[in-house]
């Protein structure tokens, strides 16, 4: 925890990420660092589900490689299962609703970078997760 306060979050102690942590009060300023440390936007995406939202990275308009479309069927597939077994009742509706959500955020990424195909972006180094 110090090596996160002191690297990503410019703290002078790790007392204050304790407290915060303790109480779940961390400071807005700190979200973005925190996230980068994690190498996740775990709260953001916590705040977008919890507003009913699907979170996605910008399409950047590039050609999608197989392995993309790999990436795309297996989400699907995942999602399809997902509602198999929950109509099943084999599976939690949160857990289905995972599943469908990743296969949203897919799709909707795809559908994004086929608008862009014809006019691409720069790619600023982000990483495609898809």
């Amino acid at each position: 925890m110090d090596h996160l306060s002191f690297d990503y979050l410019a703290l002078n102690n790790g007392s204050s990420l304790y407290k915060w942590q303790a109480d779940g009060r961390l400071p807005l300023a700190l979200v973005l660092p925190l996230e980068h440390a994690c190498g996740q936007p775990l709260i953001t995406r916590y705040l977008a589900a919890a507003h009913g939202k699907l979170l996605m990275d910008i399409p950047t308009g590039r050609s999608s490689s197989p392995e993309d479309m790999q990436r795309l069927q297996q989400v699907l597939h995942d999602a399809a299962g997902a509602l198999m077994a929950f109509y099943g009742g084999r599976q939690s509706a949160h857990q289905t609703l995972e599943a469908i959500r990743a296969g949203l955020e897919s799709l909707a990424w795809h559908h994004g970078n086929v608008i862009q195909h014809d006019h691409p972006q720069l790619d600023l180094g982000s990483t495609h997760d898809e």
